[in-house]
């Protein structure tokens, strides 16, 4: 018996152990944005309504994806998020209703996930690029913060939101 029960609790440990050994996306690295996830409710700087997000982990742990709705339902969209070993960088893909899509790219700096795009050039000529940070935030709520950077130096707000969960 004592036999019997010995090997039955050894292959549960294999079986344990294999799981976590073959869960590639199981790191640090893939964890770095997990504070995003969940559902949110999302606000201006003054207060009204923004719209509402919500962020699921998918694929074993190697994506996060991002289904948002702006406050009067015009505005749909969806992100999915992934640690690119490749690159060891962090990218969004970014997709709306509108045809508008973004290709940002970066990585997680303190309590920060700071993503961009890689520069353009707008009908002047000018070379601008998209910049994102999510700041989680002492009280579990999340900034998101988008701005437009022109000429390196000339900065327009996109989007300024606070997450705070449903």
């Amino acid at each position: 018996m004592k036999n019997i029960l010995l090997i039955i609790m050894l292959s549960m440990n294999v079986t344990v152990f294999s799981q976590k050994e073959n869960c590639i996306c199981c790191t640090e690295k893939h964890a770095e944005f997990d504070f995003w996830i969940g559902d949110w409710n999302v606000t201006n700087p003054d207060g009204s309504k923004a719209g509402t997000n919500t962020i699921v982990k998918l694929q074993d742990n190697c994506m996060l994806q991002e289904n948002w709705a702006s406050a009067n339902g015009k505005v749909t969209g969806t992100s999915t998020n992934f640690y690119n070993y490749k690159t060891e960088q962090w990218e969004q893909i970014w997709v709306d209703n509108r045809g508008g899509n973004l290709h940002l790219k970066g990585s997680r700096v303190a309590n920060q996930m700071i993503l961009k795009t890689d520069q353009e050039f707008n009908k002047k000529g000018e070379p601008f690029y998209h910049r994102v940070t999510w700041t989680l935030n002492p009280d579990g709520s999340v900034r998101q913060y988008w701005e437009t950077i022109t000429n390196d130096k000339d900065i327009t707000v996109a989007f300024d939101g606070l997450y705070t969960k449903q």
